[in-house]
């Protein structure tokens, strides 16, 4: 209990686990999730998650607090609202709200497990804007393959701005 008087330290989220980690979904759909991925869930408090795609090409699990200011934004009115709607739409047609069990896995929805061809292949993760990226290893070496090309003027427009 607090004291009155007392100030009490803001929370301090965690930090993200950085890289990329090779994983596997075995036959029954479930992603294992590394044990530094799980560790920051759940020190984000999150033991559920939202699984789905926005583009048909990347999985992305979303902590629910994420996927909560993600779903507030997509329902905002304005001018793009069909896109978000239509984005909204795909997200809600391949999404699923799934546990993360005992052994740190997630069961990635049958449909979105398949249209991405992550049965039985290995898979890619990374974090990044609060989400968790899951690629299927066809798809990881083509975007890699992709992001390094023109990586030297990539890297001096970058340094320009201060990198």
């Amino acid at each position: 209990m607090e004291e009155i008087g007392q100030v009490s330290e803001p929370k301090v989220a965690p930090d993200a686990p950085r890289g990329v980690f090779r994983t596997a979904v075995d036959d029954k759909g479930r992603l294992k999730l590394p044990a530094s991925i799980v560790q920051y869930l759940e020190a984000l408090g999150e033991r559920k998650v939202f699984i789905t795609t926005l583009d048909e090409a990347e999985a992305r699990i979303y902590p629910l607090s994420v996927w909560r200011e993600t779903e507030r934004m997509l329902q905002e009115p304005g001018e793009d609202f069909e896109e978000r709607n239509d984005v909204a739409l795909v997200a809600a047609n391949y999404g699923l709200d799934v546990d993360i069990d005992a052994q740190g896995r997630v069961t990635l929805p049958t449909d979105l497990r398949k249209i991405l061809g992550l049965e039985g292949d290995e898979a890619r993760l990374r974090c990044f804007q609060g989400r968790i990226n899951v690629l299927s290893s066809t798809e990881y070496e083509r975007r890699l393959q992709a992001a390094k090309t023109g990586l030297p003027e990539k890297l001096k427009n970058l340094q320009r701005k201060g990198l």
